[in-house]
């Protein structure tokens, strides 16, 4: 996985749109009207498969436009 150019989000903001984060064991429910091909964070849309960096929060885009930790990357 290349973490070199993951993208620095900073915190998200309660005023602007950003799809919901799970945890990896997380079961996500599918009552969750959630179909998009994308997420948000911050009224910025990513691609399904990206991964980008929320403070030091590793979260990768799943299916389904929603947010997944994947762990922590400690600022270099």
């Amino acid at each position: 996985m290349m973490t070199d150019h993951v993208t620095q989000v900073g915190a998200p903001d309660p005023e602007l749109k950003s799809s919901p984060i799970f945890d990896e064991q997380e079961e996500i429910s599918l009552d969750l009207e959630l179909e998009t091909g994308a997420c948000y964070f911050n009224n910025v849309a990513y691609p399904i498969g990206q991964f980008v960096l929320s403070g030091s929060e590793l979260l990768h885009c799943e299916e389904r436009g929603v947010w997944v930790r994947r762990g922590e990357m400690r600022p270099e």
